[in-house]
Formats: structure tokens, sequence, C-alpha cells
């Protein structure tokens, strides 16, 4: 989890911060922005908006037909500067690929960005790519193995906060979608020192995880394994991913 640091007003770039707003204005639901919406989604003028959207154009990040924009695929340049150069996942591949391959799952490495978990890694075989996740991509900490085992190890009063207010979505019969049952899949991860969450997401899948910390306790992501249920019980399941992801969680606790 990223630590949010006081800064000075004098090193403050609003600019930056707008134009930044801007891009992350753009989702699924949104795809085509005019400067009226992208005001309207980032709290600035229109004019203002207008002005990053084409400042944006002319640096190649969005595209426009003289009304609408859209993100160009020069905006995946910022992710991917990210994957490149973060220690953390180049650290966790050579584990995710040993875990990918002694259980026949796809294994990840995760981060938790404000509300949601971000896969930042991952090893997985090709007929089993329907059970994961591609790199980058974003779900509610609750709905996966990785988010709930970093949920586990906030503190009561950060867990309430998280959990105030929050709408829950069912992607499955199974989906935990009430207060009471999400905490008590957090509970029991924390009680375990490890998530176990079953057809969540997705149907006949079984997701394990357990959080990664540097040696001074902070932590600093996840190592998940999903697994396809195919009749194996959760207690099998544990015993053989366990032992492997503790193996990796003791591992990168020591690189850091």
């Amino acid at each position: 989890m990223i630590e949010k640091i006081d800064l000075d007003k004098r090193d403050w770039i609003a600019g930056l911060e707008k134009g930044l707003r801007v891009i992350e204005a753009f989702n699924d639901a949104h795809p085509r922005l005019t400067a009226s919406t992208a005001a309207r989604r980032t709290g600035i003028t229109r004019s203002a908006a207008r002005r990053y959207l084409l400042t944006l154009q002319h640096l190649g990040y969005v595209d426009s037909d003289g009304q609408h924009f859209w993100l160009t695929p020069k905006v995946l340049r910022l992710g991917w500067s990210y994957f490149d150069s973060a220690k953390v996942p180049r650290a966790a591949q050579p584990h995710l690929q040993r875990i990918s391959v002694a259980l026949g799952g796809a294994a990840f490495f995760a981060v938790l960005d404000e509300d949601d978990v971000v896969f930042v890694a991952r090893d997985g075989f090709s007929q089993i790519q329907n059970v994961g996740f591609v790199l980058g991509a974003r779900l509610s900490a609750n709905l996966v193995a990785a988010g709930v085992a970093m949920l586990s190890c906030q503190s009561p009063a950060e867990i309430d906060h998280w959990l105030t207010g929050r709408k829950f979505v069912a992607y499955t019969p199974h989906t935990a979608t009430t207060e009471a049952a999400v905490r008590e899949n957090i509970n029991n991860a924390r009680n375990r020192g490890y998530a176990l969450l079953e057809q969540q997401l997705t149907l006949a899948v079984r997701g394990i995880a357990v959080p990664i910390r540097k040696r001074s306790g902070e932590i600093v992501g996840a190592v998940s394994v999903s697994l396809p249920m195919e009749g194996e019980t959760s207690e099998r399941a544990v015993a053989r991913a366990l032992p492997l992801l503790r193996e990796a969680e003791y591992a990168l606790m020591s690189a850091f």
C-alpha cells in the first residue's frame, strides 16, 4: 500500500494533478469524453478540461474527432513504466513460476491501490488462463484472495473505514455481498494467516493468498494462486498450495 506524504504547497504542481485526473476520467463506462464530461468527472472547468485534453492530444496520449476525446495506446507507457521499474514484481516472478508449475494454476503478485487490487506480475499455463487476470487488472479487494489477505493485515478501524458505505456486487451465487460476510472473510484470513476464497468472482475457481511484508512489517503486496476446484477439497488445496506460498512469502521478506 502506498503511503501518502505531506507536501509543501511550494512543491505542489496543480497542473500535473489535474492532467492526471483527466486521464483517469476515462474508463470502461466513459471510453470517450467531451470537454464538458471531462470537466464534470474531474471537478475542473470546461475550458480547463478542454485545454488539458488538447495538450494530451498534442502529446499523443489522446485522440479526437473534434468533439469527443479518447485514450491512445501511448497511455500504456505510463503503466508499463511501473512494470519495468518496480522491484517487487521482478523479485516475485521466479516464485510465481514455481507456484504455477507445481500447482497447475495461475500465480499472481498483487498490490493494494486504494480500494482495488492491481495484479502486477503473473505466471500460469494457457489451459487455465480463464482462472487468471491480465497484468494491470483491477478488482475490488473483497473479490479476490490477494485483496482479502492484504485487508486482513489492516487494523479493525481501517477495516471499518474500508467497509463503510461500500456496495458489493454479486458475480456468482456465492459472492459475499453483505458487510458481515465480507468482514467474516477478512477475519478468517487474519486468524489463519492466509486468505481462502471460493467462487467469489468465477464459478468453480478457488483463490489462496498470503500477504507479503517487508522486514519492517509493512505490507507490500500479496502472492496468490487461482486453482480450478474440480472436486478438490479446500483442505487438500490449502495443503498443496500453502507451503509454496509461504516459501515465496519468506523469500520476498528477506529481499526487503
